[in-house]
């Protein structure tokens, strides 16, 4: 009697200690993302008024994104595993957040612009260890839903960061929102700060471990079709769109009204998202992202008035909303704990391909032809890849989530 009572309160404590655990990673992931949003939905358009006429520049600077991940997210990953832990990266990664938005806010000409979004670049690899580390409060079979729930919390973050944005701008200018994100950032890393961590069992990197993950099937498809998806996703709504919407008439807070719904589908759909995964399958999911993807593109390129540009965004707030979290869910399902976070890193440094390719390629394009046209090339090369690469998914099933 005496030991099953002792049983009952050690799992009490255990209960007690996950669930403050769960609070803290989940306030610092909420602060973490206002950090990287509160300046981006007219970021393009802050960054074309510091270099007028010249749309190949826009895209590479709104690209440093994308290098920074693309580059750090894979070393960050098998660092993490090496040394058994998370959080001294993540609060790492936060000052740095800090550090690039201060940056871009104090320094407004291209040099300052292109470093400052760099550094954020880096800092964003950070959501690496973040969402391995939310995970492991979860048992393995639930990846794919503690990956939902963490994306739910990073889009209802992103949606009231990206709603105050206009009226940052109109009432106190431009620099205003690169400090208040430096101020959430640092923040961020407080609150984390006081979590603690189960340390895992260190897993020295090899080349041949990390060559065996990324030939792995359910490694790489569902990275490959994150890639896909982000290089339509950062071409359009977090890269040129904002420029057509000025041109058809849109303030900065019209702009960050529509990042706002954008991201509230988004977050709409990640709260759906598991429970439809479990019930149809992780494949149809898939489907409708890049049907929604493909729409939404082309829906953006043809819309003749905001209304219409409106809803092209509508759609790609569904296709982000469930996809990300499946396809990021589906990545390091059936990975070994202790080779998670590599996995993890492996994942979204491929797709970081897509989000630094996606502006810049587009900025290219646009300045050749038109934003339009790049917008057509985008969403019909997407809608073909992405139905073919998800017929290839294994284990898509109902059974399978």
């Amino acid at each position: 009697m005496h030991r099953k009572a002792m049983m009952t309160t050690s799992n009490g404590a255990q209960s007690a200690h996950r669930q403050r655990n769960v609070i803290l990673v989940t306030v610092a992931v909420a602060l973490y993302w206002a950090a990287l949003y509160l300046y981006r939905p007219t970021l393009p358009t802050y960054i074309k008024s510091q270099v007028p006429d010249n749309l190949p520049l826009v895209g590479v600077v709104l690209s440093m994104y994308g290098l920074g991940q693309m580059i750090m997210r894979v070393p960050l990953g098998i660092l993490s595993d090496w040394a058994g832990r998370r959080k001294p990266f993540i609060i790492g990664g936060f000052l740095l957040a800090a550090v690039g938005a201060a940056t871009m806010g104090l320094f407004p000409n291209a040099n300052g612009l292109l470093g400052g979004h760099a550094v954020v670049g880096v800092a964003a690899s950070t959501w690496v260890p973040l969402v391995v580390l939310f995970s492991s409060l979860f048992p393995p079979k639930e990846a794919v839903r503690a990956s939902a729930l963490l994306t739910l919390v990073s889009s209802s973050s992103r949606m009231v960061a990206t709603g105050v944005t206009g009226m940052l701008n109109e009432q106190f200018g431009y620099t205003l929102a690169f400090v208040l994100a430096a101020g959430a950032a640092v923040m961020a890393a407080l609150v984390i700060a006081p979590s603690r961590e189960t340390p895992v069992t260190r897993r020295a990197p090899t080349l041949k471990t990390l060559g065996r993950l990324a030939i792995r099937r359910d490694v790489l498809l569902p990275s490959l079709l994150s890639m896909l998806f982000m290089y339509s996703n950062w071409a359009t709504t977090y890269g040129f769109v904002p420029i057509i919407a000025r041109d058809l008439g849109a303030s900065d807070v019209l702009i960050s009204r529509m990042f706002m719904m954008n991201l509230f589908v988004t977050a709409l759909c990640n709260w759906f998202t598991s429970a439809a995964v479990n019930r149809f399958g992780a494949r149809p999911m898939v489907y409708l992202t890049f049907v929604s993807v493909g729409l939404g593109v082309a829906g953006a390129a043809w819309a003749p008035t905001l209304a219409w540009l409106f809803a092209s965004q509508l759609l790609m707030g569904v296709a982000h909303g469930v996809g990300y979290p499946v396809l990021m869910g589906l990545s390091i399902r059936d990975v070994e704990e202790s080779q998670r976070t590599t996995a993890m890193g492996l994942h979204q440094s491929i797709y970081a391909i897509g989000m630094f390719a996606g502006p810049a390629v587009t900025g290219l394009l646009a300045a050749a032809t038109s934003i339009q046209l790049a917008f057509y090339v985008t969403a019909t090369v997407t809608l073909i890849a992405g139905l073919f690469g998800t017929r290839l998914m294994r284990g898509g099933g109902a059974r399978h989530a």
